[in-house]
C-alpha cells in the first residue's frame, strides 16, 4: 500500500460527505431527494465509486479498472435507470465526484505523486463514463418500451370498458375525474412520434393515444379546438377531430364510441377540418339511422340527378341559410338566374322552398343524400321505386 493510497483512504469518509452535499446543491434531481435517501443510498453509491478509485490508485501496474469493476458500474447504472434517475444527474454526480477527488489529491499528494494519480483518475473516467452512459441508455430504452406497452394496454382497457386499475398503477398514471376523448382523421398519415409530441407539448403531460385507431385521452376540460389548431400546424395538414366528454373513467368507453360516430359523420358529410361534437351534427346523427325513412328522404332529390347545377345551387342555398343574396354572390349569378333555378328545383321535386316545412324537408334530404353517398343510394332496396314516384309526381 502506497503512502498516497493510505492518505486518500483516510479522507474517503469526508470526501463522500462533500460529494453528497454538492450533488444536492448543484443537481436538481438530488436536491429534491429526502435527506435520508441522500445520506443512505446515494452516499453508499458514491463510497463504492471511491473504493474503485482507491483500488486503481493502489494498483500501480494494472489498468484503471478491471472487468469486474466495470461490471459493477454497469449494474449500478442500470439500477439507477430503473429507479428513474435521469442520466444527466448520474453524469453530474460522476463529474462532481471526480472534481472533489482531484481537489483532495492536490492537498495530500507529494509533487512527484500528483501526475500519476491524476492520470489514474482520468483513465478511470475514460473507462467508466462510456460504459455508464451505454448501460443507462439501454436500461432506459427497455423501460420506455415497457412503459409504452403498459400505457397502450391501459388505454385499450379504458376504451373497451375493462378493469384498468392495475394497469394504471403499473403505468404510474392517475386515472381520475373528467376526460375528453378525441378521435382524429388526417388527410395523410403523419409520423406517430410527431403527433404524440404535439399533443404532449400542448397539454404539458404525456397523452394516452392509440396511434392505430387515432384516438386520444385528454384529462380534464382540455381546449380541444386549440389542440386541433396546434396539431394542424405541427403536422402541416388539415385535421378533423371529434370530441366527447367523459365525466368519470368508467364512461370513457361510451365517450369513445360517440366520438367515433361523430367523426364518421363528419367525414361522410364532407365537413371542413376542425373540431366537432355530437351537438354539431345532432340532426345528421339522427338522420343517419339506417332504414327506409332515410332512403325515401334522400330520394326526394333524385329528380335533380340529371341537373347537377340545380343540385349545387340548392346545396349552396341551404348552406347559406336560404339567403338569396349570399347564394347569388357565391355562385356568381344574377338574382333572377338564382330565382329561376330555385323555381326549377321546386317544380322537379314538388317541394316549395317558400314553405317552411317543405324547406326543412329539402334540407334533411340533402343530409340524407350525403349520408347515403353518391354511388350507394341507387343500390338500396326500394330506392328506384321512391325515385320513380318522385319523378312521376
Amino acid at each position: 500500500m502506497s503512502d498516497l493510497h493510505a492518505r486518500m483512504a483516510a479522507r474517503v469518509g469526508d470526501l463522500t460527505a462533500v460529494v453528497v452535499a454538492r450533488c444536492a446543491a448543484e443537481a436538481p434531481f438530488y436536491g429534491a431527494l429526502p435527506r435520508a435517501t441522500l445520506q443512505g443510498e446515494v452516499a453508499r453509491s458514491i463510497a463504492a465509486v471511491h473504493a474503485l478509485l482507491l483500488r486503481a490508485l493502489r494498483d500501480r501496474d494494472g489498468g484503471p479498472m478491471g472487468p469486474g469493476d466495470l461490471t459493477r458500474l454497469i449494474e449500478w447504472s442500470a439500477r439507477r435507470a430503473e429507479e428513474r434517475v435521469p442520466l444527466e444527474a448520474v453524469i453530474a454526480a460522476y463529474l462532481i465526484g471526480a472534481e472533489v477527488w482531484w481537489q483532495t489529491l492536490t492537498e495530500v499528494a507529494e509533487p512527484g505523486e500528483l501526475a500519476g494519480a491524476g492520470g489514474k483518475l482520468l483513465a478511470c473516467l475514460h473507462a467508466a463514463l462510456p460504459a455508464v452512459v451505454l448501460a443507462h441508455q439501454n436500461a432506459q430504452e427497455d423501460l420506455h418500451s415497457e412503459d409504452k406497452r403498459v400505457r397502450r394496454a391501459l388505454l385499450g382497457a379504458l376504451l373497451a370498458g375493462r378493469p384498468y386499475e392495475e394497469l394504471a398503477g403499473m403505468a404510474r398514471v392517475a386515472v381520475v375525474g373528467e376526460y375528453e376523448v378525441v378521435a382524429f382523421a388526417f388527410e395523410s398519415d403523419p409520423p406517430s412520434r410527431l403527433v404524440q409530441s404535439s399533443l404532449d407539448a400542448f397539454t404539458g403531460i404525456p397523452v394516452l393515444m392509440d396511434h392505430v385507431a387515432r384516438i386520444a385521452l385528454l384529462p380534464g376540460r382540455s381546449d380541444v379546438p386549440g389542440l386541433v389548431a396546434r396539431l394542424e400546424k405541427d403536422v402541416g395538414q388539415p385535421v378533423r377531430a371529434a370530441a366527447a366528454r367523459s365525466s368519470v373513467p368508467a364512461a370513457i368507453s361510451s365517450a369513445a364510441q360517440e366520438a367515433g360516430r361523430v367523426l364518421d359523420l363528419v367525414r361522410r358529410l364532407g365537413r371542413p377540418p376542425g373540431c366537432y361534437r355530437l351537438d354539431d351534427v345532432l340532426l345528421e346523427h339522427q338522420l343517419a339511422r339506417p332504414g327506409d325513412g332515410l332512403v325515401r328522404l334522400a330520394a326526394k332529390l333524385d329528380p335533380l340527378e340529371e341537373h347537377p347545377y340545380l343540385l349545387e345551387t340548392l346545396r349552396v342555398f341551404v348552406e347559406r341559410g336560404l339567403n338569396r343574396r349570399q347564394t347569388a354572390l357565391e355562385l356568381c349569378v344574377h338574382r333572377n338566374t338564382l330565382d329561376y333555378r330555385l323555381q326549377r328545383v321546386s317544380a322537379l321535386t314538388g317541394l316549395d322552398l317558400a314553405v317552411p316545412a317543405q324547406a326543412r324537408l329539402i334540407q334533411a334530404a340533402l343530409v340524407a343524400r350525403d349520408l347515403a353517398g353518391p354511388a350507394d343510394h341507387r343500390g338500396v332496396t326500394g330506392w328506384q321505386g321512391s325515385a320513380g314516384a318522385a319523378e312521376s309526381g
